[in-house]
């Protein structure tokens, strides 16, 4: 079993005070380290509209290297403009992952749209940074990794890796809607594909993690990390229904590989859990594995899905 230490939330949106378009909200943390800091793309809203809708932006919080739990400046922003009429990410943009290349950032992100018969659907496109990843800009008005036969709805969670030269992009992707108490709920499982260049992908068409809590768990935010001739995900699982508080919600899994292709599960493994009270107390969700400075660190959502931020933990020991 790992063993986390939680070093508390790193970053409030209701902090900020003067940005109306980040007003609560910091969704699936992704990093990026520079000399002197470290920047952490998250999604945000604003306050729902009068129908009670919500649209998401992208923006990041800029954190001391040397003091992850330090913030030295938030983007003025957002990092890139939502969709046009009818385009796949008109409602939204969550999540984010982002990657150097060459002088390039690349964002992977999952754009939303508004749906009649269920209340959304997603895509994933891609947009590049030529500024250190302030801005970006869209490769196109539609996604790179759009619905297909097999995977019809529903394809999010975008987490971009490379390994040996080799791209490989892990997502969700949706299996089913199912009406629980009137409200279409999604039910979405853990996919891969892979890339020579970052834009044109290959999938796998298969699920990746087994389901554990129930046939219908819904799978995210896998997160994949090498270390020690292995390669370690980490994800987060809910029931299909009744998730959205502390007794069926969002819980971080883990499993591991030597291939990228068969994956054994073992949450127990995983290392970290709800805390005893406290903004993290009902449910933890979208982790992120990076290493900084020689140590392992985990960003995390906390309650409601990151309604009031992210937090990291340190790892103590290593990733075997």
């Amino acid at each position: 079993m790992f063993k986390w230490k939680k070093l508390g939330k790193a970053f409030t949106p209701q902090d900020v005070r003067d940005r109306d378009w980040l007003q609560e909200f910091a969704q699936a943390p992704a990093t990026l380290l520079f000399d002197d800091f470290m920047r952490v793309y998250f999604s945000c809203r604003p306050p729902a509209d009068a129908n009670g809708q919500y649209v998401s932006y992208s923006a990041f919080v800029d954190l001391d290297r040397a003091n992850p739990m330090k913030i030295l400046r938030v983007s003025e922003k957002p990092i890139l403009a939502l969709g046009g009429l009818g385009e796949f990410d008109e409602f939204g943009t969550y999540p984010v992952s982002v990657i150097r290349h060459g002088d390039e950032v690349r964002a992977y992100y999952a754009g939303w749209t508004r749906c009649e018969s269920v209340p959304f659907n997603v895509a994933i496109g891609l947009a590049i940074s030529r500024d250190g990843g302030i801005t970006f800009t869209k490769l196109g008005n539609g996604p790179v990794l759009p619905y297909s036969p097999d995977e019809p709805f529903v394809l999010s969670g975008p987490k971009i890796r490379r390994f040996n030269g080799t791209w490989y992009l892990w997502y969700i992707a949706g299996r089913k809607w199912k009406m629980v108490d009137g409200r279409a709920e999604p039910v979405y499982k853990i996919r891969m594909a892979a890339s020579s260049d970052g834009i044109t992908w290959e999938k796998m068409n298969r699920d990746l993690i087994p389901s554990r809590i129930e046939d219908d768990e819904a799978q995210a935010s896998p997160d994949v990390f090498f270390a020690n001739g292995r390669y370690h995900m980490f994800f987060c699982y809910r029931y299909s229904s009744d998730f959205r508080g502390k007794a069926r919600g969002y819980r971080i899994g883990y499993a591991s590989s030597e291939n990228l292709v068969d994956w054994t599960r073992d949450d127990a493994k995983a290392g970290i859990d709800v805390s005893e009270h406290g903004w993290d107390a009902e449910m933890i969700s979208y982790p992120h594995v990076f290493e900084l400075d020689g140590k392992i660190y985990l960003a995390y959502l906390g309650n409601q899905v990151g309604r009031e931020g992210f937090g990291l933990a340190v790892l103590d020991g290593r990733l075997e």
